[in-house]
């Protein structure tokens, strides 16, 4: 009798297994810990990016690398200069659509001394430009700006502010007047570019408001 319980309950052993995950863009294809790496563009190195993680996720649509640690990233020229840096708590890349998206405290500065603060950033790698749609503040050894609309090109020499407050140097205010009036049309979206992805569609919706333009 004793022989057959023991068979009994063997056989009514049961293995502890987790559920399955049923939705696979939940999962990523690779997660990495502690990373400072340096990524090329075309055979050169152009950027070097440290992070306590990195979740690559190839199912999601659109697949993207996501920095929920927090990321900081250095900028080099061809001469492996540092041009500037990049840091926020989280962050996203659209390897699909060439797209930084950051979030949270988000500190840009670069060789010129700009310093740009804000709690959203997208950087486009297809159209080579900065913007944001939060209040974000621009601080540079002439000139304080803060606007709720940022845009400017990767290397922030020529910026845009809307809906903007600042302080300048009484000898800027003429000559920014004028470049106001002759570059905003020249520095808003056009509006033949190349079919965008969602996260882009809204870059255009400022270009008709007050603008604060900087092309030095």
């Amino acid at each position: 009798m004793v022989t057959c319980a023991c068979i009994a309950a063997c056989d009514e052993q049961k293995a502890h297994t987790a559920p399955a995950i049923y939705e696979r863009d939940s999962v990523s294809m690779m997660t990495s810990y502690g990373i400072n790496t340096l990524i090329s563009d075309s055979g050169v190195i152009k950027y070097k990016i440290v992070a306590e993680r990195w979740d690559v996720n190839t199912v999601r649509q659109p697949s993207r690398w996501t920095f929920e640690k927090g990321i900081f990233m250095e900028q080099f020229d061809e001469q492996f200069h540092v041009e500037g840096y990049i840091q926020a708590d989280t962050a996203w890349y659209y390897d699909q659509q060439k797209l930084w998206e950051l979030r949270g405290r988000v500190y840009i500065r670069n060789v010129n001394g700009l310093v740009f603060r804000s709690e959203e950033f997208y950087w486009d790698g297809v159209r080579h430009e900065f913007y944001s749609y939060k209040f974000s503040r621009v601080v540079t050894p002439e000139r304080t700006l803060e606007g709720t609309y940022f845009r400017s090109d990767e290397h922030m020499t020529h910026y845009e502010v809307t809906n903007s407050v600042g302080s300048f140097q009484s000898s800027d205010m003429e000559g920014d007047q004028n470049q106001t009036a002759s570059n905003s049309s020249s520095t808003a979206p056009g509006d033949s570019a190349a079919p965008a992805p969602p996260v882009r569609q809204a870059a255009t919706r400022h270009k008709a408001a007050q603008k604060s333009v900087y092309q030095p």
